[in-house]
This record gives structure tokens, C-alpha cells and sequence, in this order.
């Protein structure tokens, strides 16, 4: 019974390493998206919402890497690392919030702008 238990933990851990190795990928990935996004209408000057965009992305890019912190935390075995872990998803957890602000913010901003030009 023993070594089931042993082969379930080690099938866990090897699950949440490589979960966590995607999770934080695909914030990677949108971040990049995002920015190469953002960059290309800044260079064409087409009138798109650059800096709400660049925002939104950015808060997706966290949420990821967020979630891959959260799982890091399944397997954590001593109280150093989970201490870590726990300020590492609090200062990404405020960003988070910091740039939902921002955003909620841009939206107002672009809402009188079309507002007061009708």
C-alpha cells in the first residue's frame, strides 16, 4: 500500500511540474502576443486602443502565471518555500488587481472621450 501511495505522489508532482511549466508558457506566450499586438498598431497608427490592450494582456499573462504559483503550491513540502510561494501569488495578485484598476480606468477615460465628442 505504501508504494502505491509513493508512486500516486510522484505521478502528482510530475503533474503539477508539468502543469505549471504550461501554465507559466502561456503567460509567456500572451504577454509576448500582446506586446508584438500592441507594438504593431503603435508603428501603423491606426487609432487602436493601445495602452488598454496592452493592459488587458498583461493581466492575462499574470493570471497564468498566477495559476501556475497556485499550483506550484500542491507539492510544497517546508514552510521557507510555501512562504515564498504565498508572497510570490501576493505581489502578483496585486499587479493583477493594480492593472484591472488601470483598465477599469482606460475605459472611463474612453467613454467621456466619446461622449463629449458627440
Amino acid at each position: 500500500m505504501s508504494e502505491l501511495l509513493m508512486i500516486l505522489e510522484e505521478l502528482l508532482e510530475c503533474i503539477v511540474q508539468i502543469s505549471t511549466i504550461l501554465m507559466e508558457f502561456l503567460g509567456v506566450c500572451v504577454l509576448v502576443a500582446t506586446a508584438v499586438k500592441c507594438f504593431w498598431h503603435l508603428i501603423k497608427r491606426d487609432g487602436y486602443n493601445i495602452r488598454l490592450n496592452l493592459a488587458q494582456g498583461i493581466a492575462l499573462a499574470l493570471e497564468f502565471k498566477m495559476g501556475g504559483e497556485v499550483l506550484r503550491t500542491v507539492v510544497v513540502r517546508e514552510w521557507a518555500e510555501l512562504g515564498i510561494l504565498g508572497a510570490i501569488i501576493l505581489l502578483r495578485g496585486v499587479l493583477t488587481f493594480l492593472i484591472h484598476w488601470e483598465i477599469k480606468n482606460e475605459r472611463k477615460a474612453m467613454e467621456q472621450e466619446q461622449y463629449t465628442e458627440r
